[in-house]
């Protein structure tokens, strides 16, 4: 076969620029990667824009094309990996057909397959610890991810009370117990040295044990009966 050289110049050219169009819109994902890498590495404030083009292999200039600053970077990022799917992830609820027990169950779990387990959850603990110091982001971080993730939460449990599968109970309470292990996790994973260390935690077990806990306080005798995944079983 010839070379590109001698190929014909309309043709030649019409390659290229289909070449070019292909770059120009992986380009975006590939800018989101490199951020979502630098941001779980070495924090947002000391992530700087220019890194995050040199990791996607283009220039300053082209991420600013995409994204006016970073602040609108980060912002990307998290719809991106985090609040995009709460669509989908409220879809699955709806089309849930178990018993609540067996959705909360689900629903922890999943969370850890999805985005616990992996680098997206750095993005949490980034705003854990950076969090007071960029207002901005730490208020966009809440309105767009932890708002609808409690309200996801919340509906689970009222599901179960509407049910008669669990008591009634202090929602505004009980959603954060629901969370409050899922964050333990996630400091687990990017500071273990915080929790005990890497070998002192199976995430699985974990969270059988957490929903146990959850559960067996929260459900009524009907409830119980309902969840096949009870301790023991």
């Amino acid at each position: 076969m010839g070379s590109s050289s001698s190929l014909p110049c309309r043709l030649r050219d019409a390659m290229t620029g289909a070449k070019r169009a292909r770059r120009k819109e992986a380009r975006p994902g590939e800018l989101l990667q490199a951020a979502l890498d630098l941001f779980v590495e070495k924090g947002f404030a000391a992530t700087r824009s220019e890194d995050v083009a040199a990791r996607a292999g283009v220039s300053k200039g082209t991420l600013f094309l995409y994204f006016g600053s970073k602040e609108e970077l980060f912002k990307a990022v998290v719809t991106e990996n985090l609040a995009g799917h709460f669509t989908e992830w409220n879809q699955e609820f709806e089309s849930f057909e178990g018993s609540s027990p067996e959705m909360l169950r689900y629903a922890l779990n999943t969370w850890w397959q999805r985005v616990g387990s992996t680098q997206v959850s750095g993005i949490s603990k980034l705003m854990m610890s950076e969090g007071r110091n960029f207002p901005e982001l730490s208020a966009f971080y809440h309105q767009s991810v932890v708002a609808p993730g409690n309200a996801l939460v919340r509906r689970i449990l009222e599901r179960g009370i509407a049910r008669g599968e669990f008591r009634a109970m202090d929602l505004d309470q009980a959603v954060h117990a629901v969370v409050a292990p899922l964050l333990f996790m996630i400091l687990w994973k990017h500071a273990p040295e915080v929790c005990g260390g890497t070998a002192a935690l199976d995430p699985t077990r974990y969270l059988a044990a957490q929903a146990d806990l959850l559960l067996h306080g929260m459900c009524t005798r009907q409830g119980l009966a309902a969840d096949g995944g009870a301790a023991g079983s």
